[in-house]
């Protein structure tokens, strides 16, 4: 399992030393270690960090010459894992109330309630850009802290204690807050803007501070602040024992061997069309280990491990060796029996509002199914509609190693190469999948769900 992190060496400046404002958009994907948005290191004891602590508050700290000149870490915990945070540090030591020194929003909120908070005093001057340091985003120093997650809209302004109204603002129609994709501001010498419009490190402000990858992959994904996907759900608790990467659309691994539930993030709203993909990157064997469809997350809120949600009612899965489990029940040679394999790719459109459940295979829909057949069913498994159904799959073994693609454009770390790159978008328009979803489906996105 590959590890990614960027690095930079930013020039010593002044301003940048007591002055700066960084802003960023992060879904998060790992929980229970550090994870940090941005880092200077020197050494052990000259460095400065923007994280994710191990119990999901959020920190900065800062160590001069083996002293901790600054740490502050929230009360809040922020363990969502289905949507994007907005998250800026905004840092001016100069400024004569201490708790003004350094700020800390999170989705334009400024927190402050810390379980922590020592702050600067007006004599102290700060690691950052330490001529002889270096920059990372997602590790520590290179050689610790290295976790999975989606970054967007990175921005870097030196010289300026920037409000996070210049970076997001409210939307006047939901309340909630929301990115603004083209910011105003002068970056300055050390400033910089990354991962803006798709996965370029190469800095896109006036400036030229481009960032190097290190290590690892960066995947481009349609998965952004402004038009967030379903991913699976970590935090249910079968999923436990599984290894979840690339943003949480791929099983990696799982240990020990037993039946695992993992459910997605979003659900599917009632009067909803939405389909999805899934390819078999590894099936154990040749009897049921896998199983891939529909549940009613009514259902399964507490499931545990080695047990199936699929036992649960309400619940539709296709079996790896071409049987369906409904209701709890397995039923064999049913029109829709196909069993599948390694490389195979699933494809499943849900009709939510009419009951039908449509599957099909590597670009051909099973029993003749029509899913723009409507009230009719066209070949299509009955399930009750209008219920609170998420995609979820079940697996037992390690070797089973399903990828979802909920129209963000990739499997595992691999583009969509269909359609001469551009893959096949859903009815909202702001996806890409593998194969032509069917009329009027959209992909498992905010904006497919409003569609």
């Amino acid at each position: 399992m590959a590890t990614t992190y960027l690095s930079n060496n930013l020039p010593n400046n002044s301003s940048g030393n007591y002055k700066f404002t960084y802003s960023c958009w992060v879904k998060r994907a790992d929980l229970g270690g550090e994870c940090f948005l941005l880092q200077f290191y020197n050494d052990d004891n000259n460095r400065f960090g923007f994280r994710f602590n191990a119990d999901s508050t959020i920190a900065t700290y800062d160590r001069l010459s083996g002293s901790t000149t600054m740490y502050k870490a929230s009360n809040a915990i922020f363990r969502d894992t289905s949507a994007w945070y907005h998250c800026v540090l905004a840092v001016d030591r100069s400024q004569s109330t201490a708790d003004d020194r350094v700020k800390v929003y999170v989705n334009g909120e400024q927190i402050t309630s810390w379980g922590t908070n020592t702050n600067y005093s007006n004599q102290n001057q700060t690691s950052i850009a330490n001529s002889t340091g270096n920059v990372y985003i997602n590790t520590y120093d290179t050689s610790q802290s290295i976790f999975s997650m989606s970054l967007s809209h990175v921005h870097f302004c030196d010289g300026q204690q920037l409000a996070p109204t210049v970076f997001g603002e409210t939307d006047s129609t939901t309340g909630e807050w929301k990115i603004k994709t083209s910011p105003s501001f002068t970056p300055g010498t050390n400033g910089f803007t990354i991962l803006k419009d798709g996965n370029t490190i190469t800095d896109q402000s006036a400036n030229s501070n481009n960032w190097t990858l290190a290590a690892g992959t960066l995947t481009k994904t349609l998965d952004c602040p402004s038009n967030n996907f379903a991913t699976l759900n970590v935090l249910q608790p079968s999923s436990s024992v599984l290894t979840i990467t690339n943003g949480n659309t791929h099983i990696y691994s799982q240990s020990p061997n037993s039946w695992t539930t993992t459910p997605t993030t979003l659900a599917i709203p009632p009067t909803s069309k939405i389909y999805w993909e899934i390819k078999c990157i590894g099936v154990w064997g040749s009897s049921f280990c896998q199983l891939h469809g529909i549940v009613n997350l009514d259902n399964i809120s507490q499931e545990a491990n080695n047990v199936q949600a699929s036992d649960s009612s309400d619940c539709y899965g296709w079996k790896n060796d071409g049987s369906f489990k409904i209701n709890g029940s397995t039923v064999s040679n049913t029109s829709w029996a196909s069993s599948y394999t390694t490389n195979d790719i699933l494809m499943f459109a849900l009709d939510n509002s009419n009951g039908a459940l449509y599957v099909g295979k590597n670009g051909s829909w099973l029993n003749s199914g029509d899913p723009t057949s409507g009230a009719s069913k066209t070949g299509a498994l009955p399930v009750t509609a209008g219920l609170t159904y998420a995609p979820h799959s079940e697996t037992k073994y390690g070797s089973d190693k399903p990828a979802y693609n909920f129209g963000n454009g990739v499997f595992v770390s691999t583009a969509i190469t269909t359609n001469s790159g551009n893959g096949y978008a859903g009815a909202e328009g702001k996806s890409k999948f593998n194969y032509q979803p069917p009329t009027g489906y959209s992909a498992l996105t905010t904006l497919g769900m409003n569609e």
